[in-house]
């Protein structure tokens, strides 16, 4: 499309008609290019400001990393070191967590050396060894292979247990070389708990149909737990996109911070109240529905949505939604409609002043993701470039 007839503030300036001798019309033309560049020029000038949300463990973080992966030529080696204790920690952390499960769930290990390689494991410190030495590596191989701690695995959502367990615990070998360096993958699936706030700066092309150049992007990750939501408050301000992780794999946990409290009924929670937070109605809203890679994995295993949402029961009764054909697929639309539902629910009116709020109609995008895999998270994320510079641009007066 020619840029004179998609930017809104031109439209009073007229296209060269038929009368008009050459010179006029080269000379509207040359004005008409010049105010565009300079409009354009403007807005990029200002960064898009996106700020990631969403409940603990919702993948935030992982998105984060995707943006330097993608944008700012991923990983150095030292930064890949660096992310060793953070891995080696991750292992720990959930050989431990399995080991200590086994007694809860009333469950028997497979032999009398991976009882012996418990005792060892629940006899070390809460942090993980420097490095892998043979014995610690014999032990969790060991556990690891046995037939009570892999059922342990399995009724991995009654306890807290990273998502990256089976991962790590799967690639050990590899990972407790004494020459190791972390790869993408290996950074992707690691997990260290978000406190404060972190931001990263990028750069993406924009299409030429929305005027070509770069546009400067600034992303904010901010922790998920109950006791760092306070801080969220912080970036509300400037924020053009908010980014919103919804984990649909937690259909079947608890949280961590409160047993009692399912985690996708959370998350559903925390939604509702970012969608009807007034600082940040000028923004837009994407949503991504991640995990959905574990999600599927659950329900092949057996578990299914309807035991801890009934609700679902009565949803499959509905006609046969698009692309619907197994149960993966409709956990999938339902979890969707439930925020769908959330986003027609009538404002709570905080002022007199927010009236237009009320009644102002906002729209909301939906992308089904698996934050570690690279290429989805590109072309998702191209998707969403392309919406939050249109949307952006049509609310400065460039469409």
């Amino acid at each position: 499309m020619n840029a004179h007839l998609f930017f809104g503030p031109l439209r009073w300036l007229r296209q060269p008609s038929a009368k008009q001798s050459t010179a006029q019309k080269e000379e509207l033309q040359v004005v008409h290019n010049h105010m565009i560049k300079d409009m354009q020029k403007r807005f990029s000038d200002s960064p898009v400001k996106i700020l990631l949300l969403g409940t603990a463990e919702s993948g935030k973080t992982t998105i984060f990393k995707q943006m330097r992966i993608l944008h700012i030529n991923g990983f150095t080696d030292d930064e890949r070191r660096d992310r060793i204790p953070e891995i080696y920690q991750n292992i720990h952390d959930s050989i431990h967590q399995l080991v200590l499960q086994m007694s809860l769930l009333g469950l028997d290990f497979g032999s009398c050396t991976s009882e012996r390689s418990a005792d060892y494991i629940l006899s070390l410190p809460g942090g993980a060894p420097e490095y892998m030495n043979e014995e610690y590596c014999d032990h969790v191989m060991t556990l690891w292979n046995d037939v009570g701690i892999r059922a342990c695995y399995d009724r991995s959502n009654e306890f807290p247990l990273l998502d990256s367990a089976k991962y790590f615990l799967d690639n050990f070998v590899r990972i407790s070389d004494c020459e190791y360096i972390p790869s993408t993958e290996d950074i992707l699936h690691s997990r260290k708990i978000t406190t404060g706030i972190s931001q990263i700066t990028f750069r993406v092309p924009v299409p030429k149909s929305l005027g070509g150049g770069e546009q400067e992007f600034r992303m904010y990750d901010v922790g998920g737990q109950r006791d760092q939501r306070n801080k969220w408050i912080q970036v509300f301000e400037g924020i053009q996109a908010v980014l919103f992780l919804v984990s649909c794999s937690e259909f079947d946990q608890n949280l961590r911070e409160d047993p009692n409290q399912n985690r996708l009924e959370e998350a559903l929670k925390l939604f509702r109240r970012v969608w009807q937070n007034r600082f940040l109605a000028s923004a837009g809203l994407i949503v991504f529905i991640n995990k959905y890679d574990i999600m599927e994995r659950k329900i092949r295993a057996g578990k299914h949505i309807v035991d801890y949402f009934p609700e679902y029961e009565e949803f499959c009764k509905r006609p046969q939604q698009d692309n619907c054909f197994d149960e993966c697929d409709w956990t999938k639309m339902f979890i969707k409609q439930k925020l769908v539902d959330i986003t027609q629910e009538p404002f709570k009116r905080h002022s007199r002043n927010n009236s237009d709020l009320i009644t102002s109609e906002r729209e909301c995008y939906y992308h089904f993701t698996v934050a570690t895999d690279t290429r989805c998270i590109r072309e998702v994320f191209s998707d969403v470039q392309k919406m939050i510079l249109s949307e952006n641009m049509a609310g400065s007066g460039l469409f």
